[in-house]
């Protein structure tokens, strides 16, 4: 995976959430709530990514962290 299919997978979700947060769109919070943390992921990745890359580290090395991971840094 690449960082621009990170970014189309990121640029997909965000359609999603904007299409389900339209007025007059049926609010379903799980989906909404699956969306964040699929974003949360994504954004995660990209981040490792780019920081293997800036301290000459293999980007290909980065991998997916589960949701109760990104789901808890402190911002």
């Amino acid at each position: 995976m690449t960082d621009e299919d990170i970014l189309h997978r990121i640029r997909s979700l965000v359609e999603e959430e904007e299409a389900l947060r339209q007025p007059g769109t049926p609010r379903d919070p799980v989906r909404l709530a699956h969306l964040e943390e699929s974003l949360d992921q994504c954004w995660d990745l990209l981040r490792q990514r780019r920081a293997q890359r800036e301290f000459h580290g293999d980007a290909a090395a980065a991998s997916p962290r589960g949701v109760e991971t990104v789901e808890h840094y402190l911002q």
